[in-house]
């Protein structure tokens, strides 16, 4: 078995390319937009959540390319709310991935029907290609990004971060929304990378999610600590900037070294949740090391 850092680039390599054909061309009508959704998903970002894909994939026994269209899927959700998130409305941010946000590279109209087509593209990913034999269970993963993404997932989790500015959260209070906000996708990326292979029994999907809220979890609050501590050449993104926006995070609530108690917590507890897959599940215990184990 080729060693995790391997493994990731070969995948991420893989799907770089992936991407690229699974986009608009640029040179398609409408060309300026098919060049900004370009700009917004290639050549940037870790892929963490389609490498959480791709391991639940392995661990199920997925054909490598059902678990493609899954991670491409997957991404271009995540994608299209960083590029909303960015816009002066939100988070009003002028750099994401080392480079210029969407709207600032083109302008605030474009990045709205950026974030709008890579919407659609995703599930319309989802619909033509068949990633499982059985078309109710494809059904499902459908439904199940969809739930991840609206208003009981991501965007409502975003929608409640917006209403916490300038206010004091409690801890569970703070869970509620990272649970929705950052989480909901990352566990959807784990059922959705196993529900590409071969059935898994209730228990043995129940231990997957499980996994996936502790890592969902587990990456936001070392989110926050980063967002602290390091710089902006190092996070890609501008840092600090939690704080000046009078953000509730973990770190404001517990402290930074409550907070990378917590993450440590977390990472021990998904790590346990894969107890029973034995080394089909090496490449999930990784990539949360990997998430866990980012430099504070």
């Amino acid at each position: 078995m080729p060693d995790f850092q391997a493994w990731a680039s070969a995948h991420q390599r893989r799907f770089e390319d992936d991407l690229r054909r699974l986009l608009p061309q640029p040179d398609a009508a409408p060309q300026r937009l098919h060049a900004a959704m370009r700009y917004s998903v290639l050549d940037g970002g870790k892929r963490v959540r389609p490498l959480l894909v791709f391991a639940a994939g392995e661990l199920a026994g997925a054909d490598i390319a059902r678990t493609g269209i899954a991670a491409a899927a997957v991404e271009l959700i995540h994608a299209y709310s960083l590029v909303h998130d960015d816009m002066p409305c939100m988070d009003n941010d002028v750099l994401r991935r080392g480079k210029p946000t969407c709207h600032v590279e083109y302008d605030e109209a474009t990045a709205l029907l950026v974030g709008d087509s890579l919407q659609s593209l995703a599930f319309q990913l989802l619909a033509e290609h068949r990633l499982n034999d059985d078309a109710a269970r494809q059904l499902s993963m459908i439904k199940l990004l969809a739930a991840a993404s609206g208003s009981r997932g991501m965007a409502g989790g975003q929608a409640i971060d917006l209403d916490s500015v300038g206010k004091q959260l409690s801890l569970p209070e703070l869970e509620f929304m990272h649970i929705h906000k950052t989480g909901a996708l990352i566990r959807a990326s784990v059922l959705l990378g196993a529900q590409c292979g071969s059935p898994l029994d209730e228990k043995e999907m129940s231990s997957l999610d499980r996994f996936g809220k502790c890592v969902g979890l587990a990456f936001q609050v070392v989110d926050d600590v980063l967002d602290a501590e390091a710089d902006t050449a190092t996070l890609g993104k501008t840092a600090g900037k939690d704080a000046e926006q009078d953000k509730p995070t973990y770190v404001t609530l517990l402290g930074a070294q409550a907070a990378k108690r917590m993450a440590a917590e977390l990472h021990r507890e998904a790590r346990d949740a894969l107890g029973g897959f034995g080394e089909q599940a090496q490449r999930l215990r990784e990539l949360a090391d990997f998430i866990v184990l980012r430099k504070f």
